[in-house]
């Protein structure tokens, strides 16, 4: 994952435990894409201030991560549903192609609207 991406993630998953001003700055320039220099004349502070919050920030955010896993186990769950609908629907596919059974077909098809329903959250 590229690095302005992972950070990005990171941020939706715990940047409410960022100060404030950490993270203003890094979603100005991770999400806004406005430079140290950009940022640190709207905030009126330096732009050496500008970068230590946000590399500050940004280890507060990979530790957390590494401590918590959130963003991680998140993806994992993401992984794991795609697998579930894929499962179902090769079951309802073979159920057409065989016996043709109601019970298996409305299973399947549950099946995929909760994956779906879950994925979707």
């Amino acid at each position: 994952m590229a690095k302005n991406l992972e950070i990005s993630v990171l941020l939706d998953f715990y940047g409410d435990m960022l100060t404030e001003k950490q993270r203003d700055f890094i979603g100005y320039y991770y999400n806004d894409d406005l430079s140290l220099a950009e940022i640190a004349e709207n905030e009126g502070i330096t732009r050496q201030g500008v970068r230590d919050a946000i590399k500050r920030a940004e280890a507060q955010l990979f530790d957390m991560e590494e401590h918590l896993g959130l963003a991680r186990r998140f993806e994992q769950m993401r992984t794991g549903l795609d697998e579930i609908i894929a499962c179902a629907e090769k079951i309802a596919a073979l159920n057409m192609e065989g016996s043709l059974s109601h019970d298996i077909n409305d299973a399947s098809r549950r099946i995929r609207e909760i994956a779906q329903s879950l994925r979707e959250e």
